[in-house]
């Protein structure tokens, strides 16, 4: 599953909520193998902050109600659609 709508309200709540930063200076391979360990995580979180539909209110309700880990998860998984964002974006 994949986040849907705005990407940078979802960066922008995380990064209002203090999670932005310690995903920064953490290892991001161990994140990732820890995801794919457990895709249920992230589908669950993608599909509650999908149903905010962009409110940035909705959005950090949704967040601080997750524990850090789903929140590492979530930061990883809005700076790789940014990144597959980009990707598509320099090829047209």
């Amino acid at each position: 599953m994949f986040l849907q709508g705005d990407l940078q309200a979802v960066f922008d709540a995380l990064f209002s909520i203090g999670a932005i930063d310690p995903v920064l200076g953490a290892d991001w391979q161990k994140i990732n193998a820890e995801m794919s360990k457990q895709p249920q995580v992230i589908n669950h979180a993608c599909a509650s902050i999908n149903s905010c539909g962009g409110n940035r209110n909705m959005l950090i309700q949704t967040l601080m109600g997750m524990d850090p880990k789903t929140l590492e998860f979530v930061a990883l998984e809005v700076a790789r659609e940014f990144s597959e964002f980009q990707d598509r974006k320099e090829l047209h």
